[in-house]
């Protein structure tokens, strides 16, 4: 039987700590008002206040990670405790609550992907537009990934029949055909599980879409075309899942999903995905947590990004790819990446007359080393200490 508890806050008191670790629980808030705020600054955030049918501590909680943001209560504050083993108990007793915090987590991150798209590119981001689908194509034809534009042509034939570039995409379409493409499911199928060659598009940016889809097997790149060049967002592995926000918010794909390797793809369509929110509380609990992992790797960016020196972003990035994925080995157990000097300056963003002197920065680290092209760390644990000094020592000379 499901048996919540009420916890009381006095005025001016921390319901949560920024950075605390081994949190088990959130709380929704009944009454009175707190404000969440970071100690170190992330570049766009703005403390936020909550109130009655808000919650607070959800990240942490499901996904593992340190506390994001200092909660402090303005007022006298009551507030439910939900323990996470509790969690799936309530999905099954309060769907709509649950839906609620997916919801509410779907919102941020379009927030703050935005910013981040901002932030790690140097430019605002356009707005959603089909047209842009013709560019995207464009890029990959030009950098010789046919499997990929041709999946990004057809899209914009599909969607823009009267684009004013509507006769140029059917002859490159056309003549792309000619190549044996690889490209698969150009468009959607009843089918639960989708396999994918490395270098296809499984769906691109500005593309409208109603699936998510579930990492089976193999690895799925995320990324953008901006000023033709490629931006790598994140990079995705079994476990994983993606494309969620257009599946819940009915809106145009923020960014491409492309194979990296051969994938196998579960498929979250509308319909079975109302069918698993009725039915399959572990789902919901399942993509809450997913939600959770994500949020936090999206706030660590956004504080990637407010570092300035390009030694300080990589071994900041690259701490961040260990603690997502939860990996601690001690002095003498190397961990092996599967992440190039390259992929690891793509995911900061990096400009490129700043590219050089990062992926020096990655050779000449003494706990770093580079072997058939591959990133390995000696000590994992001394990486994670080494960025969180970084990051500190930015803060401290921001707030200065």
């Amino acid at each position: 039987m499901l048996q919540l508890g009420f916890v009381n806050f006095k005025p001016n008191t921390y319901m949560l700590v920024e950075g605390t670790s081994g949190i088990d629980k959130f709380f929704i808030i009944q009454k009175g008002q707190v404000t969440s705020q970071h100690t170190t600054p992330i570049p766009g955030s703005v403390p936020t206040v909550l109130g009655p049918g808000d919650f607070v501590g959800v990240i942490p909680c499901m996904s593992g990670q340190a506390q994001t943001e200092n909660v402090i209560c303005l007022t006298e504050v009551t507030a439910i405790m939900v323990k996470k083993e509790q969690y799936p108990e309530l999905i099954m007793r309060n769907t709509p609550v649950a839906m609620k915090i997916v919801r509410a987590f779907t919102k941020e991150m379009r927030t703050l992907n935005e910013s981040l798209t901002k932030l790690t590119i140097k430019k605002a981001s356009a707005e959603e537009n089909p047209e842009e689908l013709f560019t995207v194509a464009q890029y990959y034809e030009k950098e010789g990934k046919f499997d990929i534009a041709i999946y990004a042509y057809y899209q914009y034939i599909k969607m823009c029949k009267d684009g004013a570039h509507i006769e140029d995409a059917k002859k490159r379409f056309v003549m792309l055909k000619k190549h044996a493409t690889k490209a698969v499911y150009f468009e959607s199928t009843g089918e639960l599980i989708r396999e994918y060659p490395p270098d296809t598009m499984i769906f691109s940016e500005h593309q409208k879409g109603r699936d998510m889809f579930i990492i089976q097997e193999g690895s799925v790149k995320i990324s953008k075309v901006v000023d033709n060049e490629e931006v790598t967002l994140a990079l995705l592995k079994k476990g994983d899942m993606f494309g969620e926000m257009a599946l819940l918010e009915d809106q145009p794909r923020s960014a491409s999903a492309i194979a990296h390797s051969k994938c196998k793809l579960m498929v979250v369509n509308k319909e079975n995905f109302d069918q698993m929110v009725s039915t399959q509380p572990q789902m919901i609990a399942r993509l809450t947590t997913m939600l959770a992992d994500r949020l936090w790797s999206m706030y660590r960016q956004l504080s990637n990004t407010a570092l300035i020196l390009p030694r300080d972003k990589v071994i900041d990035m690259l701490a961040l790819q260990m603690e997502k994925q939860k990996i601690s080995t001690g002095s003498g157990f190397p961990y092996v990446t599967d992440l190039s000097p390259e992929d690891l300056v793509h995911l900061c963003g990096i400009p490129s007359h700043d590219k050089p002197e990062a992926i020096n920065a990655i050779f000449n680290d003494p706990n770093l080393k580079v072997d058939m092209g591959k990133i390995i760390i000696k000590d994992v644990s001394e990486l994670i200490k080494t960025a969180t000094f970084y990051r500190k020592q930015n803060g401290k000379n921001v707030n200065r």
